[in-house]
């Protein structure tokens, strides 16, 4: 299976979903081990250090510092990793809002991480997209 790249296809069929839970940013630095029992939705590993997304109550848990207090939004369609331009467009329109965004790319779906208190305007603004480019 290799997803959809047809742009506007990709945008008027997307269905974002608001997943529960509050989530946040949180590194760990250079050969410190992740901690045990601790179960990111999503692991990178740079120079500096190890970047992990966990939820903001497993990070106080393990005692990890947490920035960025956002809610993950799934664009449920199968997006092709090859795909243009599709998050360009869903990051624009939020970028237009003044929202940040930090979206993640996996396998079948893409994934926004947003500001935890915007949420809700986030979906409203992706359902908006959807509606526009399937006219």
């Amino acid at each position: 299976m290799t997803g959809e790249i047809d742009l506007r296809t990709l945008l008027a069929s997307m269905t974002p979903e608001l997943l529960d839970g509050t989530y946040v940013f949180a590194t760990l630095a250079p050969r410190v081990p992740q901690p045990e029992g601790l179960e990111p939705v999503m692991v990178f590993r740079e120079r500096e250090g190890t970047t992990l997304i966990v939820t903001e109550d497993a990070a106080r848990e393990a005692g990890l510092t947490g920035s960025f207090r956002c809610r993950m939004i799934t664009l449920n369609i199968h997006s092709s990793l090859e795909a243009v331009g599709f998050l360009a467009a869903i990051t624009a329109r939020l970028a237009a809002a003044g929202m940040a965004v930090n979206p993640v790319s996996a396998f079948y779906h893409d994934h926004l991480f947003v500001p935890a208190e915007r949420a809700e305007e986030a979906m409203a603004l992706l359902h908006q997209l959807a509606r526009d480019s399937a006219c």
